[in-house]
């Protein structure tokens, strides 16, 4: 419609023109060596409109070939999209991979290889998937964020952590403030890794992130904790320093608490697990750690007696608790005194470890029947716990 207006209003234009210019006697002279040509002045202003209507005609037409080109390339691209949300993977590659050949635009162009790489993925198509991915790094360079952030992804979930890692360092050179979303690919990466400390340290930057899954990320560092003393609790030095690091609220988390006491434990450094377990209980009451309480015994029993004791006056029907005095006793030989925490124990909750408990203290006893007895039960409630 614009186009049938202009031309109307062109050659309204040389009607007037002529009209106007019917009684000029005047003449145009068109010199073009060898040749020359002249011309009425009102057929020379018909030529020159026409010329221009022509010149017109050619620059609309241009215009419409790369226009369309252009519409095509982002009809492929949204449908290309729409195919990959649908879940129709070989569609969504056809469409992108079109759109990625049409497109001039380095947005498009890294979209569309994007979608493409993303679709390969998906149908087990690796070694296609990477061509795309360079494609887009080789068409639109300036584009990478997305680019890179789609490679890690996708690198990740083939497990190759440190490629991912790379193309996550390549994003970060490019300085600013990362994504929270990029954060996590990292996480998982160094997660993949086994870096541990690695892993914390972007969990504490996480946490303070809106708009997170702050359970999910606290999860994450406590078990890389877990796996941290794993790997550092090859010396009580090392052990030491770790411990220390460690905040307070982390020193009072109970499974955190109870895995390195293990630790000390294993390295026979009865003592220093004895004071973390005493200054977690004065914290926060944890039944794990009083059963941990009466193991790797030494020299200083006899005060973990008297402290247990104090403890039993705040709780005097706390079943782990009487149970772990009856073996402090009774590795103190104090045998009236271990007999009766332990049965105490058994009246308050009946298992497995009381009654045996109470077996171990008969034998040494010479009282064979009740160790029997206490055995029997003992395996009784094993049985119950396997049905």
């Amino acid at each position: 419609m614009r186009l049938v207006l202009w031309v109307l209003a062109l050659f309204v234009a040389a009607v007037a023109v002529a009209l106007v210019a019917k009684d000029n006697t005047g003449h145009a002279i068109l010199v073009m060596p060898p040749y020359e040509i002249e011309l009425s002045f009102s057929m020379f202003i018909v030529w020159l409109a026409g010329a221009f209507f022509a010149f017109y005609i050619v620059l609309w037409l241009i215009m419409r070939v790369f226009g369309y080109k252009h519409r095509k390339a982002e009809h492929m691209l949204f449908s290309g999209l729409n195919a990959f949300f649908e879940g129709d993977f070989v569609q969504a590659k056809k469409n992108a991979a079109v759109a990625l050949r049409l497109s001039d635009s380095s947005i498009t162009k890294v979209i569309s290889a994007v979608v493409a790489a993303r679709s390969a993925h998906q149908l087990d198509e690796i070694s296609l998937r990477d061509k795309y991915l360079a494609t887009a790094e080789k068409e639109a360079p300036e584009e990478r964020s997305l680019r890179l952030v789609t490679q890690a992804e996708l690198l990740l979930k083939d497990g190759r952590h440190e490629e991912a890692l790379e193309a996550l360092q390549l994003l970060y050179s490019t300085g600013g403030l990362q994504q929270t979303s990029v954060l996590k690919l990292e996480l998982e990466a160094q997660k993949q890794a086994q870096n541990w400390d690695a892993v914390i340290e972007l969990a504490n930057i996480l946490v303070k992130r809106h708009h997170i899954n702050k359970a999910s990320i606290e999860q994450l560092k406590h078990d890389a904790h877990l796996e941290n003393i794993k790997h550092k609790a090859s010396d009580v030095a090392s052990l030491n320093k770790y411990w220390v690091g460690l905040s307070p609220v982390e020193k009072n988390n109970s499974k955190l608490t109870i895995a390195i006491t293990r630790a000390y434990m294993n390295l026979g450094d009865c003592s220093t697990a004895h004071k973390i377990i005493e200054r977690s209980i004065n914290e926060h009451w944890d039944d794990g750690l009083i059963a941990l309480y009466a193991e790797c015994l030494d020299y200083h029993v006899n005060r973990q007696i008297e402290c247990a004791e104090v403890w039993l006056k705040s709780r005097p029907n706390n079943a782990q608790l009487l149970l772990t005095l009856g073996k402090l006793c009774t590795h103190c030989e104090l045998w009236g005194k271990a007999q009766s925490y332990l049965e105490a124990s058994l009246s308050v909750e009946p298992g497995l470890t009381a009654h045996f408990a109470l077996a171990q203290l008969n034998e040494k006893l010479g009282k064979h029947e009740l160790a029997t007895d206490h055995y029997n039960k003992g395996i009784g409630f094993a049985l119950k716990d396997l049905g």
